[in-house]
């Protein structure tokens, strides 16, 4: 496609989403101190009481830092750190209330790859919106990382304003130098950070200078393995987004000092806006004024993991004979029992109706025998009215017979209202125990979710729908949030369908070598017994299911390690509904197994603001790349939509293959409850170097100049000599649950516009043609297709992005949009002699759907005109012309743009299409 300027002038409208990452985070703001803070050490460190200390000085240290670089506006008031449940028992060592490793803020973790130490931040978001958690390294708190990272306390403040106010960072790793106004500059803020730019050659483990850079003719950037070194010593104060090692760096950058033009993360994602002008957009510093006197020092508790105290809550109501729904609770209540629940966890049982029964005390799960046990106290019969806070109060009861309540937890079942439930909120609150919900069908009550919200807990909704299987996802989605990865049971399939007469129900599932151990499969049905076949590997045939006629199940557990490969099944039956859930967990307590984490970035939302569905793939530390992933939601009326998430950098997914899967949820059929389903199939290991993007992280720091000597630091770690590993796998995963309100009856509005282009890319080829590549948006944010594109230009960065609406234009008449998530390429033709060596080109799409709703303007691209010379120019102006410009047209078909430069000065010009 190739387009021409015009001019007129169109209405910007933007639709901006609301809320915040959903987080079980702890943290409050109180009187400007951060309070709940709850850093975790991982299962995975070895034992070593001097991390605890040095976690302590980091955090002492960061808070006066921090205090002064916000403007005297926060600091760390109280920290709690977990230690493992596997480190030595001290007498100062507490139980934990809601602080969970699931919930913790920042983790310690060993399982970085080899001499990694980067400390980084996971933030799936967009600008603004809060971090998932931060990652530290032992050896970074031991301070074996200084000469690359720095002080311990500058590193963390730069990972809290990732996490805590949703900044990024202002360096880049893959551009690292850019031209302005002829001139080529390092990616930096603020600009005036001094350094020189060397060539740095490395071999082995060490690094030394190879004298100053050089340009590459054609682009006029430096070549090679060129890299800004700063100077040691320096006054410039910010920016602490950039780089925190400087000394003199106290500060963030301002809208005074800030780099727009840097072509970093901060300008891409928040609109060329300076990380403290997002920080000052924040609820934190809305909420709060300077302080006038200094912070204390920050407390800290020493909280350790124990043994897993649990009260299943079960609704036995009247209602719940409706839909099947009790035997369906206790279908998933036993896989619970027989399986989610850890080895060596106390569990008790209570029941309620319009009264509570106490139907287990706690006992410790140590066998088979005592899962079935439980299994046995599940109620059979269904009567009488809902009173959830009756249920509660029997379960602190139930757990307080053998153990204090905190850091105890609840799962809370119930399909009904109950208008008395906020009556036991103060209750809850006090308990320290943690409440996961269940909202079974569309009746449950309204309240029920709140308990989650105000405990940490997880919220799950299932509807009466029996084939989706929302209940035994529920279940299973409830392995501990303390416990370590090994030990966690892990979905790999979830599977339902409605059958006619004698018709098959038949699949297979992937056991990859990561999993296999206390390996389970679960059949369920609605009416009688089907006929199961189920195969390993080899092709072997597998008998001896129990089978439950009573609970209407069949189970079979793997001895052994199941072998690794593909497991057939096939299951026969006329007239009813039959499941198929498949659980495991790891093979081995070194080799990480595959996980699957789903993220939803609220648990409340108002139509027409979308849900972005998101899911985590890792393997350890390692992103997992290129697998399929689909998102089940379904709403209360039992509608089910079916979303395939994306790694691509567009839409809502932040950044291209990071192993985050994500896409926009707008297919809102009614108010109330949706859950979410993931399945994930197959991928690659992302273990090279090279293929993983630049995270939210302190930079690496490639040397010094100190006393005018330059000093090189030891290459980052390499890891570009393994290879992709291609990866067979499977798994399934409860997303959880959340609300929409505000939703209008049908027929539903289109309120949704497309959604913002954030991975626009512009190159020049030769002296004169444009280069656009950008993802496809949709017509509702990232689902169909747009209408059409405006695309507009500017010599001037800032006034693309504040009068986008009066900047040159683009004709974009053939440009015709693609399906969303598709590539889309387009260019457009300068005559040679139309611009100055050395102008800048900024440019910026907008999408617009057929209802004329019109997308956020897009990242801005740049390009800057470089004519190759024989020798470099002798003086550069920067001082930028400004423009007279003309149209004319000379090439068949293509409109091509003549600036003519002529004079200093500002002047408005209106085009019109010849």
């Amino acid at each position: 496609m190739m387009g021409s300027l015009k001019s007129p002038v169109f209405i910007l409208i933007l639709h901006l989403l609301e809320g915040v990452l959903l987080s079980n985070s702890l943290i409050q703001l109180n009187n400007n101190g951060y309070e709940g803070i709850v850093i975790a050490i991982d299962h995975n460190v070895p034992e070593d009481e001097a991390l605890i200390q040095q976690i302590k000085d980091m955090v002492t240290r960061a808070s006066p830092y921090l205090f002064e670089a916000t403007g005297k506006r926060f600091y760390f008031k109280n920290v709690a750190i977990l230690i493992p449940e596997n480190w030595k028992t001290k007498p100062d060592y507490e139980r934990p209330k809601l602080e969970t490793f699931k919930n913790a803020d920042i983790l310690v973790s060993a399982t970085s790859p080899a001499g990694e130490d980067q400390p980084h931040t996971e933030h799936v978001g967009t600008c603004g919106e809060k971090g998932i958690r931060i990652h530290l390294t032992p050896g970074f708190l031991a301070g074996k990382k200084l000469k690359e990272y720095g002080p311990q306390e500058k590193a963390f403040v730069h990972e809290w304003a990732h996490f805590q106010w949703g900044v990024f960072d202002e360096y880049n790793n893959e551009e690292k130098f850019y031209i302005s106004k002829g001139r080529t500059e390092a990616v930096r803020c603020s600009a005036a950070i001094s350094g020189k730019n060397q060539i740095r050659w490395c071999q082995g483990g060490s690094c030394v200078n190879k004298g100053s850079c050089r340009k590459d003719p054609l682009t006029g950037l430096y070549k090679g393995d060129c890299v800004f070194v700063p100077d040691k010593q320096q006054s410039e104060k910010a920016s602490i987004m950039y780089d925190q090692t400087i000394d003199s760096v106290v500060e963030f950058c301002t809208e005074k000092n800030h780099n727009k033009e840097a072509p970093n993360a901060q300008n891409q994602r928040c609109n060329l806006r300076s990380t403290w002008e997002v920080i000052q957009e924040s609820e934190d510093f809305q909420q709060t004024t300077p302080m006038t006197t200094q912070p204390p020092t920050p407390t800290f508790s020493l909280l350790q993991i124990g043994q897993r105290i649990l009260c299943l809550v079960l609704d036995k109501s009247g209602s719940m004979t409706n839909d099947n729904r009790l035997n369906r609770m206790n279908q998933a209540s036993k896989l619970f029992l027989l399986q989610t629940v850890e080895q060596g966890s106390w569990v008790g049982m209570v029941t309620f109706d319009s009264a509570a029964y106490i139907q287990s005390e706690l006992k410790q799960i140590n066998s088979v025998t005592d899962r079935d046990l439980l299994a046995k106290s599940l109620p059979t019969i269904s009567s009488g009215g809902t009173s959830i806070c009756s249920g509660l109060q029997a379960a602190f009861t139930v757990i307080k017979k053998k153990y204090p309540t905190d850091g105890s937890e609840i799962v809370l079942l119930t399909d009904g209202e109950d208008g008395t439930i906020s009556t036991c909120f103060d209750l809850v609150k006090k308990s320290g125990a943690i409440i996961h919900t269940v909202a079974l069908g569309p009746a449950a009550a309204k309240e029920l979710e709140q308990l989650s919200q105000m405990t940490g807990g997880l919220q799950t909704y299932a509807s009466d729908q029996a084939q989706n299987n929302g209940l035994v996802d529920a279940f299973a989605a409830l392995s501990s949030g303390n416990g370590a990865v090994s030990q966690r049971s892990i979905q790999l399939e979830s599977r339902g369908v409605n059958l006619k007469t004698n018709q098959w129900m038949n699949g297979s599932v992937i056991m990859d070598s990561t999993v296999g151990k206390d390996t389970l499969f679960l059949v369920t049905w609605t009416t009688q017994a089907p006929q199961i076949l189920l195969w390993d590997p080899s092709g072997t045939k597998q008998g001896g299911f129990v089978i439950d006629t009573t609970s209407k199940m069949a189970y079979f557990q793997v001895p052994g390690t199941a072998k690794v490969g593909s497991w057939k099944y096939s299951l026969q039956a006329s007239s009813q509904t039959l499941t198929l859930t498949v659980t495991s967990r790891a093979a081995s307590a070194t080799l990480p197994p595959i996980t699957v984490t789903p993220i939803v970035n609220k648990n409340t939302g108002k139509f027409p603001s979308p849900v972005r569905v998101y899911a985590t793939i890792r393997q350890g530390a390692s992103p997992i790349l290129r697998a399929s992933v689909t998102a089940l939601i379904e709403s209360e009326n039992g509608k089910t939509e079916t979303l395939e998430l994306l790694d691509n950098g567009a839409g809502a997914d932040a950044t291209k293959n990071d192993g985050v899967y994500s896409r926009f949820f707008t297919a809102f059929d009614t108010n109330g409850r949706y859950s979410i389903k993931i399945w994930a199939l197959g991928g690659v290991t992302a273990d090279k170097q090279r293929m993983l993007p630049q995270r939210n992280g302190a930079m690496y720091i490639d040397g010094w100049i100190e006393d005018g000597e330059i000093k090189f630091n030891p290459p980052h770690p390499e890891t570009n000599n393994v290879q992709d590993k291609q990866l067979c796998f499977s798994r399934t995963s409860s997303g959880g649950s959340f609300t929409a309100s505000n939703v209008p009856s049908a027929p539903i509005p289109d309120l949704f516009p497309p959604c913002q282009i954030t991975d626009l890319k512009a190159s020049i080829q030769g002296h004169n043609l444009v280069n656009l590549t950008w993802t496809a948006p949709g017509d509702d944010y990232d689902h169909g297709k747009a209408s059409k594109y405006i695309i507009r230009i500017s010599t001037s960065i800032v006034d693309l992005r504040d009068k986008f609406n009066i900047s040159v234009q683009v004709n974009t008449t053939d440009l015709i949009p693609k399906e969303a998530n598709s590539e889309e390429i387009f260019q457009f033709e300068l005559e040679d002699s139309s611009f100055g060596n050395g102008t800048d080109i900024f440019i910026a799409i907008q999408a617009v759907d057929k209802s004329n709703l019109k997308s956020e303007i897009s990242n801005i691209a740049r390009v800057s005109l470089f004519i190759p010379t024989e020798e470099p120019p002798t003086s550069e102006d920067t001082t930028p012309p400004c423009p007279d410009i003309s149209i004319n047209s000379t090439i068949p078909g293509i409109h091509v743009l003549k600036i003519m430069w002529k004079w200093l000065g500002e002047m408005q010009v209106t085009l019109g299409l010849h």
